[in-house]
């Protein structure tokens, strides 16, 4: 039993070699071309201090890039003193609280006019829908048809409709429906 090399398609094969063949002249002219040139930065070379004794006072040119460390801004800011009038929110300690006046108690018949009425909470809205009656799959579950305006529709248990109502357990008389915009949840009787 013999075991294919997949030297049987030869076009394929002179391609594969043909590829290698490339790549490997590109990588020898990158080589080539890495040693050939000279070095951008070139060894430090001595300088003559007779040159620089008569030139001028030039500031080398720097890029805003460049990262040099500048002693005096350094210095600068570690001169500033930080200073507050109000609460260290660092502090782990906290600051007593400074009371002007002290708060006298209260006569009783002060505390029940002080005392505000209570103002129960706004009622959601109602819900809109109406509860049409139901129809029964053969596999016993049951399908709601409900109206909300002038929109009908027919849902199952955990549907959503009109993306604020979630249907919960509908029966033949009745279907309980979650408002989801303020859960709260009601039962809807059937509307004959």
């Amino acid at each position: 039993m013999a075991i294919a090399l997949g030297m049987e398609n030869k076009r394929q094969v002179r391609m594969v070699i043909g590829l290698f063949a490339v790549i490997a002249v590109i990588a020898g002219w990158e080589v080539y071309t890495t040693f050939a040139t000279p070095a951008t930065h070139s060894a430090v070379r001595p300088v003559m201090a007779a040159a620089h004794v008569n030139a001028p006072a030039r500031k080398p040119v720097r890029s805003r890039l460049d990262p040099v460390l500048r002693i005096d801004e350094l210095n600068r800011s570690e001169q500033v003193e930080y200073t507050g009038n109000g609460r260290d929110v660092f502090s782990p300690i906290l600051a007593p609280v400074v009371v002007e006046k002290p708060i006298a108690s209260p006569r009783p018949d002060q505390i029940a006019a002080a005392v505000p009425p209570v103002v129960e909470p706004p009622k959601p809205p109602s819900m809109d829908l109406k509860y049409l009656g139901f129809a029964q799959t053969k596999d016993k579950t049951y399908t709601a048809l409900f109206t909300h305006g002038d929109d009908m529709v027919a849902a199952k248990t955990g549907d959503i409709m009109f993306h604020r109502f979630r249907v919960g357990v509908i029966q033949p008389a009745s279907v309980q429906v979650t408002d989801l915009t303020h859960n709260i949840t009601q039962s809807i009787s059937a509307s004959n």
